[in-house]
């Protein structure tokens, strides 16, 4: 189906904004615009940990040596080829010989050395800390060569390393330069951030990966009204809509020239609880909580049924996630939530505040908490602030409780290690469990595949009832998009990588 350009390409003066002038003359020129939600709280790739920036930066402005593609398998990326000790400590990986940064600098073996370093500088205080905790040494062995050398054994060092973007040496020690300013490798280079606008990307034209991307740039366009994006999407003003709700994919479903994708994504839905102040700071408290929340009606009325109830890890991970069943909480009982409370020796009714993220499924499932909680023993209100502010709030672990989502990973380990064990870099919510850090410790380091298994079954069960998060839904992840857009796979982890083999049909 051919549309009209003006519907899904940008003006001539973003054609110009973005740097291709007269050398792309504008009927020639695809520039994919998307419409998104919320505006980034930042672009730095190893400080940011919302969505609203991940979406944007990862896979398209910044890469790692090792990626994650769309079967959930880690592939080569900025790194062509490693090999491994057979003791497991020290990777030697070779890199790819032509990848030039955003600003034209060459990169080599000293910015991946430095872009390691800065992820476990205590003065950036990356929330990606934890996931390089066992590296012992990083060392630039020749320009395109670089070893790694650890501390001990790490089972999901490959999968750890595609979150970890490189970039330029120059920021090793640097905090704030590339939260406004991103600079990378990826095929698609920064240009203009609008606030509450529009970010405009432009094709890297020295990419190393020849013959990609097939677009000459992607501008995302932020439009927070869920009805305007669906106009837009309908009308042809937007090409695309990426890793939207059920609710609106709900609404976008069957209106001509749109198709919908769809997958069921690692990331979870919870109710986090601060495990250092009372009233969470008693497990009995925390597992009242969990058996006051009913998950199937969470599922039904917030996504329109079209997400899971989940524990710990993804039902998408087969191989590794516990079904709900193991876990005892997980029968819905306002009155043994409220005996609960009364074994806790805590007076009801329970006041909290819940810190909700500001995104449209999110309100929604906190409305539905909220009314739960309220029926067993609680008295909730819920408090939404906008996105920074949520940050902030969060990671400063300035609340009692907050409704959100978290990101999951292929391997156990990348979801558990940096959020759960004690001292790890998204332990927001202060938990301590030494039990339960001998087992991620020891499952860490392991290698054979059968006695993780077991350890990760045993940290599922400790931590579905009374750990320091109540695990809610896993949601059907959707990407509406114009039928003329090829090339493009949605991703569990909502990486928008795609975007470069992404082209429109004319």
């Amino acid at each position: 189906m051919k549309h009209p350009m003006k519907s899904l390409l940008s003006t001539t003066a973003l054609a110009l904004a973005l740097g291709f002038g007269a050398a792309i003359p504008m009927a020639q020129a695809q520039v994919l615009e998307l419409a998104v939600d919320a505006s980034p709280a930042g672009l730095d790739p190893h400080i940011i940990t919302a969505f609203a920036s991940f979406q944007i930066i990862n896979g398209t402005i910044y890469e790692g040596l090792t990626a994650v593609d769309k079967d959930l398998k880690v592939v080569p990326a900025l790194a062509t080829s490693w090999t491994v000790s057979p003791d497991g400590k020290t990777y030697v990986f070779k890199l790819v010989t032509n990848a030039v940064f955003h600003d034209g600098s060459k990169m080599e073996a000293a910015d991946v050395v430095a872009s390691l370093h800065r992820v476990l500088s205590k003065d950036i205080a990356s929330p990606l800390a934890s996931r390089l905790g066992t590296m012992d040494t990083a060392t630039a062995t020749d320009a395109g060569t670089v070893t790694i050398v650890l501390k001990e054994p790490q089972a999901a060092f490959l999968s750890a390393l595609a979150s970890i973007a490189i970039v330029p040496r120059a920021f090793e020690a640097n905090k704030d330069g590339l939260q406004r300013q991103p600079d990378g490798t990826g095929p698609f280079k920064f240009v203009e951030w609008q606030p509450n606008g529009f970010i405009a990307l432009a094709k890297h034209a020295a990419y190393w990966n020849k013959g990609l991307p097939k677009l000459d740039g992607v501008r995302f366009n932020i439009a927070p009204e869920s009805a305007t994006r669906q106009v837009g999407l309908s009308s042809g003003q937007y090409a695309m809509l990426p890793n939207i709700d059920a609710a609106t994919a709900l609404q976008l479903k069957g209106k001509p020239n749109v198709k919908l994708s769809e997958t069921l994504e690692l990331a979870y839905t919870l109710v986090g609880m601060n495990a250092s102040r009372p009233p969470f700071d008693n497990a009995k408290v925390r597992e009242a909580l969990n058996t006051a929340l009913d998950r199937n009606e969470i599922a039904q009325a917030a996504l329109y049924g079209a997400g899971v109830p989940g524990g710990p890890l993804s039902p998408a991970l087969k191989e590794w996630a516990s079904e709900t069943k193991d876990f005892p909480c997980y029968t819905h009982s306002a009155s043994r939530a409220q005996a609960l409370l009364k074994e806790a020796g805590v007076a009801g009714p329970v006041a909290i505040t819940l810190l909700v993220l500001p995104r449209q499924d999110i309100r929604d499932i906190a409305q539905v908490v909220q009314a739960q909680l309220n029926q067993a023993g609680f008295k909730v209100e819920l408090r939404i602030p906008e996105l920074g502010q949520f940050v902030q709030d969060w990671r400063n672990s300035n609340f009692d409780a907050f409704v959100s989502a978290n990101a999951g990973a292929v391997d156990p380990d990348d979801t558990f290690y940096r959020t759960f064990r004690t001292g790890g870099s998204t332990n927001v919510f202060k938990y301590s469990n030494p039990e339960l850090d001998t087992l991620l410790d020891t499952a860490r380091s392991d290698t054979n595949t059968a006695s993780r298994k077991a350890a990760y079954t045993k940290v599922q069960s400790m931590l579905a009832c009374s750990g320091p998060a109540s695990f809610l839904t896993y949601s059907q992840l959707f990407t509406a998009a114009r039928a003329n857009v090829q090339g493009f796979d949605i991703i569990a982890n909502r990486s928008l990588s795609a975007l470069s083999t992404t082209s429109l049909a004319r």
